[in-house]
């Protein structure tokens, strides 16, 4: 059988959906198909600008991933560049030690077990989606841990992603969980390969706040809804801990003390995160580098990290705007290096803010 599948930017074509356990065989390392289908599938007035939980790169940063200011572009390349050289989890868990079946099996249980021990808050939001016998499309898969969940809620899931690599993982994870489901492409939210009204519900945790054409992307999402669908999204959230506290002020009072420290020759080779901000400090000037519209991106997913906005519900408002919100609650309270989680549910000062949005009415 053939199915037409879009990357964006190119034109559909014609491929084989052949088994997705092929993956297992593929390397770690490779990239995809396009797209698997198939059914068995005054300090801190200076100091308040940021964002988020770093973590050190894995891989050599090309120079095109430098932070950019706030009147710089961003583009999608250098979007799915970082993502592709840093999936989501492999600074704290790696990637999968082999390419064999027991690799892959042993990585997702541990990353699971890791990730829901964190996040508990997750799979009680998913319960709360009523998932059962809707069209479900998941944007963003990191490493498909949510498409797991879904599915098992009787979702009729599909997925999409920009990196080859979240789709080869989560077709290999599905493909060993024996789950069925619809399709899952290597696509841009900009462009998704779906007619109009496609389905019931869209679901994106963790994502939508790294595409910086938020606008045109909300319109393709309401593209692909059906009447009287649902957006549910996860964003950082503007209002936490973490934001005005941990990234607002302490990170950027450790960078103001160490920066004129490592100047004068105090800090000869400094590593890790520290480093790594030093460093962009002195490409762009501290100043520069302080500015809200620098800083955040450096302080969600690491300090090379292209692109990151926090969000509260005005600012879902004005960048979602073919949609209506319904209902938002924030969870997770987290703001390292404060050791802050565990000592609450996070829906005051919490760090991920959910939003379920519907289409407005045309």
């Amino acid at each position: 059988m053939k199915r037409a599948t879009t990357v964006h930017g190119t034109r559909p074509e014609a491929v084989d959906t052949a088994p997705v356990v092929e993956a297992l065989h593929a390397s770690a390392r490779s990239e995809p198909p396009a797209a698997v289908t198939g059914r068995h599938r005054s300090v801190l007035d200076q100091v308040n600008r940021l964002v988020g939980r770093p973590s050190r790169p894995t891989a050599p940063v090309d120079p095109r991933m430098c932070m950019r200011t706030a009147g710089e572009s961003v583009i999608e390349p250098d979007i799915k560049e970082f993502w592709s050289d840093h999936p989501c989890g492999d600074n704290v868990f790696g990637a999968p030690g082999g390419d064999q079946r027991q690799d892959y099996e042993e990585f997702f249980s541990r990353y699971d077990a890791a990730k829901y021990r964190l996040e508990s808050h997750i799979p009680a939001c998913l319960d709360g989606l009523g998932v059962l016998g809707r069209r479900v499309l998941e944007i963003g898969l990191g490493q498909g841990s949510e498409a797991e969940q879904l599915i098992r809620r009787g979702a009729r899931w599909t997925g999409v992603d920009l990196t080859g690599t979240a789709v080869r993982r989560t077709g290999t994870r599905l493909a060993l969980r024996g789950l069925p489901y619809d399709g899952l492409h290597r696509a841009s939210v900009l462009d998704l390969p779906f007619p109009d009204r496609s389905f019931d519900l869209v679901f994106s945790h963790g994502v939508l706040h790294h595409v910086p054409d938020i606008r045109r992307a909300q319109r393709e999402i309401r593209r692909v809804l059906k009447p009287g669908g649902e957006l549910v999204v996860m964003l950082y959230a503007r209002w936490s801990l973490n934001y005005l506290v941990s990234i607002g002020l302490l990170r950027r009072m450790v960078l103001l003390a160490a920066h004129p420290v490592a100047r004068l020759g105090g800090l000869p080779h400094p590593k890790g995160l520290l480093g790594d901000h030093l460093e962009n400090a002195r490409r762009l000037g501290l100043a520069r580098y302080l500015r809200m519209g620098t800083f955040i991106h450096s302080n969600t997913d690491g300090p090379h990290n292209p692109y990151a906005q926090v969000y509260d519900v005005r600012r879902v408002r004005r960048d979602f705007p073919d949609f209506d919100v319904r209902h938002a609650e924030k969870h997770f309270l987290h703001a390292p290096p404060l050791p802050v989680h565990g000592l609450g549910s996070g829906k005051a000062l919490g760090w991920h803010l959910w939003v379920r949005l519907t289409p407005r009415a045309r």
